[in-house]
């Protein structure tokens, strides 16, 4: 079933890029939500458990977050709410196997949070200012955590997956706010998407090594 998966996968990916490359519009709707869809199936071979149910809700809400962010129209505060509820899925996620503080991780995901909004606000987000600090709090807290399970205990493959899934994660989603509030650039609908797929397959795979619960 991998294998189906994996083409459903690919088509998508393929066809939103060409459609991005084309700026059709109504196309890149339709096939954007593809390569999430094609994970969270995918994610149902994995064993059950705690971490895998909230890591399934982190890609539901991701895909409406996909569609509302590709919908005609600028419902760009209504799919940072749902990419929001989907980090705070992932973060229940890393808490359901390692609680440790982890310092370290803590300075890091804090400091880069501070960085980006710093950035961000300087830039004038107007309106959207509130909305965003809330959407950057809650990334920088489920990089934090993702962070945190690298050395604690959990499966070493599972945290290296979470902690790469949610490293590019955070690197897509600072890409968006630089395109849009700082300085857009022609290549940042690809660095976008691409690294946000990454990130997906990344959190994805990290629930197929965790002990059945």
């Amino acid at each position: 079933m991998i294998v189906g998966w994996l083409i459903l996968a690919l088509m998508g990916a393929a066809t939103f890029l060409y459609g991005v490359s084309t700026h059709a519009a109504l196309l890149c709707l339709l096939v954007k939500p593809l390569p999430v869809l094609a994970l969270l199936g995918w994610l149902h071979d994995a064993p059950p458990s705690d971490y895998r149910r909230w890591i399934s809700l982190g890609l539901i809400f991701s895909l409406l977050g996909d569609v509302l962010l590709a919908w005609p129209g600028d419902l760009f505060v209504f799919g940072l709410g749902a990419f929001l509820i989907a980090h705070l899925a992932y973060l229940k996620a890393y808490l359901s196997d390692c609680r440790r503080l982890a310092l370290l991780p803590l300075i890091l995901a804090v400091g880069v949070g501070a960085i980006l909004l710093g950035i961000l606000i300087s830039s004038g987000l107007g309106p959207l200012t509130v909305p965003v600090i809330v959407y950057g709090t809650a990334i920088s807290a489920m990089l934090w955590r993702a962070l945190a399970r690298l050395g604690s205990g959990v499966p070493q493959r599972s945290a290296l997956l979470a902690a790469g899934g949610a490293v590019a994660f955070v690197f897509s989603d600072s890409v968006i706010g630089i395109d849009r509030f700082v300085a857009p650039f022609h290549a940042a609908p690809y660095v976008i998407i691409l690294s946000y797929w990454l990130g997906q397959w990344g959190i994805a795979a990290s629930a197929f090594n965790q002990k059945s619960k």
